[in-house]
């Protein structure tokens, strides 16, 4: 079977998922939303044969043995396609994400341009958080772009899959799929520890395991840059702190006080001529934020950060704010995506 023109329509409309789902029509999504391809619904035969047509022999095999995977697979020069295929009511499905071939800029994305500043760290953890689908890949993909292009080194990404292709630039760059160059993360972290690295992404943290091996990275000179599924900073700061018994957190904190350079919070809002951009969040790790870190006060962090501004900090709702004010959002946007709506509309009314 051949899904190519599948994947020709997602580039053609710009759509960011397409769905395959036996009983459904096909679907993909198209600035958030999704409609329908047709109106003929999938047969169960259709999908497994969709899916069996991008799979190898081994990935087949764990397919069928583990009833999920993730993998990636690319159209020509066009562009990537991150792929999750699973198992539904006993019937496979699939859902496919497009990667676009180029790697956009921080500019062409109008991000803040402490981003650019944050990536030149040479040691230290910056998190990028948000939900899934918030453009958390394409802002990672655009800081490393970054510092590829502005810096000699060696950036190491170990990713399930790899998104982004990044060229050799300045920088040399490996980038290592679970599955295809390496077992699991924690054999591709204890490499990559003899591998020269002066960045390295990790593409989530989801164990104790894998923080501890960003902060051993940190610690030892390295720029270690990974996501992390959580709303804003502090949840982000809130779900690290669980991770580690109680026993633990007096040194996780001295640990996150000292490594920790930054966390970004993304989330995509509706712009007036219907497209999407990111609002986000930045906590930078500032010596008074060290502090309350140091001292265990996480739950202190979102009042420090409340007009301050310090060295590129940043809230969701001063972001929205100044997207309002640019007239990319609308006043209704900006204040069904803000933390606060109340106070968001007294900045907006009474400055």
């Amino acid at each position: 079977m051949d899904i190519n023109p599948y994947l020709e329509m997602m580039i053609r409309h710009k759509a960011s998922d397409l769905f395959f789902v036996p009983g459904a029509p096909a679907k993909i999504k198209i600035e958030g939303v999704i409609r329908s391809i047709g109106e003929t619904p999938l047969t169960p035969t259709f999908c497994r044969e969709a899916i069996a047509s991008l799979l190898d022999a081994d990935q087949e095999r764990e397919l069928a043995e583990s009833l999920e995977l993730d993998f990636a697979v690319a159209l020509e020069d066009r562009g990537r396609f991150r792929v999750n295929a699973y198992h539904q009511r006993g019937q496979r499905a699939m859902v496919l994400r497009y990667i676009r071939s180029s790697i956009p800029t921080l500019e062409e994305l109008d991000l803040p341009p402490v981003l650019s500043q944050l990536v030149m760290h040479k040691r230290g953890i910056i998190l990028m958080v948000g939900a899934t689908g918030s453009g958390k890949s394409t802002t990672l993909a655009a800081m490393i772009g970054h510092r590829n292009r502005t810096a000699p080194g060696h950036i190491i990404t170990i990713e399930d899959p790899i998104e982004f292709v990044h060229p050799h630039q300045q920088c040399i760059v490996s980038q290592r799929e679970l599955g295809l160059d390496t077992k699991d993360y924690r054999r591709a972290l204890k490499s990559a520890l003899r591998e020269a690295p002066d960045v390295i992404l990790i593409g989530e943290i989801r164990t104790r395991e894998t923080m501890e091996a960003a902060i051993e990275l940190a610690g030892t000179g390295h720029l270690a840059i990974s996501t992390l599924h959580a709303n804003n900073a502090y949840q982000a700061m809130e779900r690290i702190v669980n991770m580690f018994p109680q026993e633990m957190h007096k040194t996780l904190f001295t640990d996150l006080s000292a490594y920790m350079r930054a966390i970004v919070s993304q989330r995509l809002v509706r712009t007036n001529t219907g497209g999407r951009c990111a609002a986000i969040e930045i906590l930078v790790n500032t010596p008074h934020i060290a502090d309350l870190i140091r001292d265990g006060h996480i739950e202190a962090i979102e009042e420090a950060m409340q007009g301050h501004g310090e060295e590129g900090t940043t809230t969701f709702d001063e972001a929205l704010l100044k997207l309002y004010h640019k007239g990319t959002i609308t006043l209704e946007e900006a204040l069904a995506n803000a933390d606060s709506a109340p106070n968001l509309e007294a900045k907006i009314n009474f400055g």
